[in-house]
């Protein structure tokens, strides 16, 4: 099927056209220093009332008079439900994860905002704790004819909606990052956000054909209704095309079975040269590596973030 054919359908499958964006209703809460960049704890509307918990990351040399590029990343899953913004923020969970903080210190702008059902996005009224506000929250977009995925891209669309405008920002010049659920959202929202300059997913990038060999439960995000028909996940990877993506694997990763990967690949690079745009697509397989954020593959992303964001600097 063509990419464009298969884009439509894939936005059927989804749920449809997102609505229009309502204002932000920027709210900051509080401003916590640290060594060499501050943090802005805030929120800002997705939908009407719907209110996105967030952490912005600000270099201490960057200001309105001297912007910087950013990059919006988006948090893993991991079960950790009560961690969300605040791992890449650098201020709770694994180390190897602080990539938010990491990225700032880089001279970045950084968003890091709350996927629903993390962190303060559980559920309001605590009926539901965990994994179960999660598996509520994905079947009542289903019988909404929607899938959780659809929300992931609306929220992330508002991420960059944000980004824009901030006065900090070269708005010209945003990326995205994900580790793990993190990753997915980055193959998500690339085909529908072309604000995204450039794009980095690391250690995921399950096929439905793996999932299904395998008997994998995987993220509700990965899920999209009526959509294997036509296609398969790395399909929707392709999309990003022509713009830069790089993607990270760990060879050992049982959440991505390396084949499937290695044949992922080639579908992604396949579009990206009907596009003539066989540069802007590469990846990385390391070897002995599991699902992992290691010092190669941070050194890989680091690179391609300041190549694709940062080439007066080049």
């Amino acid at each position: 099927m063509p990419p464009a054919d298969f884009q439509k359908k894939l936005l059927q499958g989804l749920g449809g056209e997102w609505p229009e964006p309502p204002a932000l209703n920027v709210k900051h809460r509080e401003t916590i220093q640290k060594d060499g960049y501050r943090i802005e704890s805030l929120t800002y509307e997705a939908e009407p009332g719907d209110a996105i918990p967030a952490m912005l990351l600000i270099p201490d040399m960057v200001s309105p008079a001297h912007p910087a590029p950013a990059v919006a990343v988006w948090h893993q899953h991991a079960g950790q439900y009560h961690l969300g913004k605040s791992e890449p923020a650098g201020l709770a969970g694994n180390p190897m994860h602080h990539t938010g903080a990491a990225l700032a210190k880089e001279g970045f702008v950084v968003l890091c905002p709350d996927a629903l059902c993390f962190e303060e996005r559980q559920d309001p009224t605590e009926k539901l704790k965990a994994g179960k506000f999660e598996r509520f929250e994905f079947l009542r977009y289903v019988v909404a004819g929607k899938c959780m995925a659809w929300k992931n891209i609306l929220d992330m669309k508002r991420a960059i909606d944000f980004l824009q405008s901030r006065p900090e920002v070269f708005d010209e010049n945003i990326g995205c990052y994900g580790h793990s659920m993190g990753s997915t959202h980055t193959w998500l929202v690339g085909p529908w956000e072309p604000r995204i300059k450039c794009l980095i997913g690391n250690c995921c990038l399950p096929t439905y054909k793996g999932i299904h060999r395998e008997h994998m439960l995987h993220c509700f995000p990965n899920f999209i209704p009526g959509i294997y028909e036509y296609g398969d996940t790395p399909d929707i990877a392709a999309l990003i095309a022509p713009r830069p993506l790089h993607m990270n694997f760990g060879e050992l990763d049982g959440g991505s079975p390396i084949d499937e990967v290695r044949n992922g690949v080639k579908i992604i690079a396949n579009n990206y040269a009907a596009k003539h745009a066989e540069k802007n697509f590469t990846y990385y397989i390391e070897e002995g590596s599991g699902h992992v954020l290691s010092p190669v593959m941070w050194d890989k992303t680091l690179s391609h973030f300041q190549r694709h964001l940062k080439p007066q600097q080049s």
